[in-house]
């Protein structure tokens, strides 16, 4: 992992632009734990992944910076995302260009989106996206002052389905419940286990109500909670971010403002 840039947010937050090989990278920690302000006994921060939908890191970065920046600032947590394979500025491959071509036409012809092209689309995407999540991981776990547990926050759904199904170090899951699922995907809902909080927007026009409802009845999680409202795709009240840090703080053991004044 090499970092190739570092400035200060507000909220004694440091922003660290990063590469992992190809796969560029940006992670937020409190500025407590810089190297050269971070104390020999700190305790090492949570840390949470933070998805995104697959359009690119520099057009996502103002929604992905005022979670991350939420996170850190109030509740001391580490927050870390990478680009998704063929999108910003990594190399595009020619299956996934042609199924959101399909997509793009099966929508604007008003027809329903068959499963053969939310196959193409959607699974590719987690068979390429989950393993470089667990690279980035790897190497997030192995700086100073970041030490887990973990948690993994937005994006595809499918991505985080597949990442609670595999990666024993996530603890807990918050997901939102707008992006097209395979139908291969309600299987591996089955075996989720850790604790999820799911965010649906009621209306969002690009979404299946009906499919994210029975996604979530067949997630394996004892403890799993809906959170509908009203709304379309982008419309998701302010309130639901300080919920969803409540939730990683309660299972990712942190408290607010560790690292405040």
């Amino acid at each position: 992992m090499h970092f190739s840039s570092e400035k200060r947010l507000d909220g004694d937050v440091v922003e660290r632009e990063f590469a992992l090989g190809e796969i560029p990278g940006i992670l937020w920690t409190p500025a407590a734990m810089s190297p050269d302000a971070m104390s020999p006994d700190a305790v090492p921060a949570p840390l949470i992944l933070i998805g995104h939908p697959p359009l690119g890191l520099g057009r996502m970065y103002p929604r992905l910076a005022g979670r991350a920046r939420h996170y850190v600032a109030e509740y001391g947590f580490a927050a870390a995302t990478i680009e998704l394979p063929g999108c910003g500025v990594r190399p595009r491959w020619a299956a996934a260009e042609q199924a959101r071509a399909d997509l793009r036409r099966a929508m604007e012809s008003g027809g329903a989106v068959g499963g053969e092209i939310i196959d193409a689309l959607i699974l590719p995407l987690v068979d390429r996206a989950v393993p470089e999540w667990q690279a980035a991981l790897d190497e997030l776990l192995a700086l100073p002052g970041i030490g887990g547990p973990v948690g993994y926050e937005g994006g595809v759904i499918s991505i985080g389905v597949r990442l609670a199904v595999v990666e024993p170090r996530i603890v807990a899951a918050g997901l939102f419940a707008g992006s097209l699922v395979p139908a291969a995907m309600f299987e591996e809902a089955r075996r989720v286990t850790v604790p999820l909080h799911v965010l649906l927007q009621w209306d969002d026009e690009g979404n299946d109500r009906q499919a994210a409802l029975d996604l979530f009845e067949a997630f394996g999680s004892r403890e799993k909670t809906l959170h509908a409202n009203l709304g379309g795709h982008t419309g998701v009240p302010e309130f639901e971010l300080d919920t969803g840090a409540r939730f990683f703080a309660r299972h990712l053991k942190a408290e607010r403002t560790v690292f405040g004044a």
